[in-house]
């Protein structure tokens, strides 16, 4: 199955929630951008694309179970989830492993083990920071923290954050 097909059988997955289905396809979209412009291999592009639209795969379970869509368990119940979604995917046990891993670890900033992850970490917050608006200390401290790939200040340098108030905030 390619990329295409699994975002749409996310997309079916999101079951109508027009909220997830843009954000996991706004981190999917950085995150190929980014992963091109990091000249990733075809493989790893794979990994990235794919983590990307199943990353936040756990959130209507933890709203049903937890009334929040906290990291933890994001990670937490993402791993069984995105395993049991992607294992009917025709993908290699090598994807398929890694895929699951990026997912359990999508909202860990520490011990992070491979470009994949980074991309991966990066496109989600660059995405989450638009949409929750995050303030100006946070995207300084994010740049600093979290966006550091060598190619980053290429590919968002003019990435742009509207606030509630309408300012714009370019990181």
């Amino acid at each position: 199955m390619n990329v295409s097909e699994i975002a749409e059988q996310m997309i079916i997955y999101a079951n109508g929630n027009l909220h997830d289905i843009a954000h996991f396809l706004k981190v999917y979209a950085y995150a190929k951008i980014i992963g091109e412009c990091e000249g990733l291999s075809e493989e790893e592009q794979k990994i990235v694309e794919t983590a990307a639209l199943v990353h936040d795969i756990a959130c209507p379970l933890c709203r049903e179970k937890y009334g929040n869509t906290d990291g933890r368990h994001q990670e937490a119940e993402g791993v069984i989830l995105a395993e049991k979604f992607l294992t009917e995917k025709d993908l290699s046990a090598e994807i398929l492993n890694r895929v699951v891993y990026l997912v359990g670890h999508h909202h860990t900033y520490t011990d992070v083990d491979g470009l994949d992850y980074q991309i991966l970490l990066e496109a989600d917050y660059l995405v989450n920071a638009d949409e929750s608006c995050y303030s100006k200390d946070n995207i300084s401290n994010a740049k600093k923290k979290i966006l550091k790939r060598r190619q980053e200040s290429h590919c968002f340098s003019q990435f742009t954050v509207f606030h509630r108030n309408w300012t714009r905030q370019t990181l």
